[in-house]
């Protein structure tokens, strides 16, 4: 069995009514030693969508809404600082957004909750969801 054939076969075991969280789809990334866009761009070829973005952007419509992320009513200062620092273009892509959550011991939902207050676009998901 090749590569590719092991990743679509392991795609179909691990979806769930035709979907796949983020979290697992970045697992089997890493146990299949493929970059996570490649296991994104299979799934989609295989109809299986991607949910449950870990920054709560996209994918939780089982739960009535499509993104998780809110608006905060405070972040802390230095914590803005940093999510700006991150950015190119006024934008912050998701890995920067991952390495920053996880260099402050924050939750990715969190984080993407304070780029939503502060109106910071998070582009070039991982996956290639968007």
């Amino acid at each position: 069995m090749s590569d590719k054939d092991a990743l679509r076969h392991r795609l179909r075991e691990s979806a769930v009514g035709g979907s796949l969280p983020c979290a697992v789809a970045h697992k089997l990334a890493e146990s299949c030693a493929t970059p996570p866009r490649v296991v994104g761009e299979t799934a989609d070829g295989l109809g299986i969508r991607i949910t449950y973005c870990q920054l709560g952007l996209f994918g939780y419509d089982a739960y009535g809404e499509k993104r998780w992320t809110r608006r905060l009513t405070a972040t802390p200062t230095d914590l803005e600082r940093d999510v700006h620092l991150a950015c190119v273009d006024d934008r912050l892509s998701c890995v920067r957004a991952w390495r920053l959550a996880d260099e402050r011991g924050l939750p990715r939902l969190l984080l993407g909750s304070v780029a939503e207050t502060l109106d910071v676009r998070i582009c070039d998901c991982q996956l290639g969801c968007f």
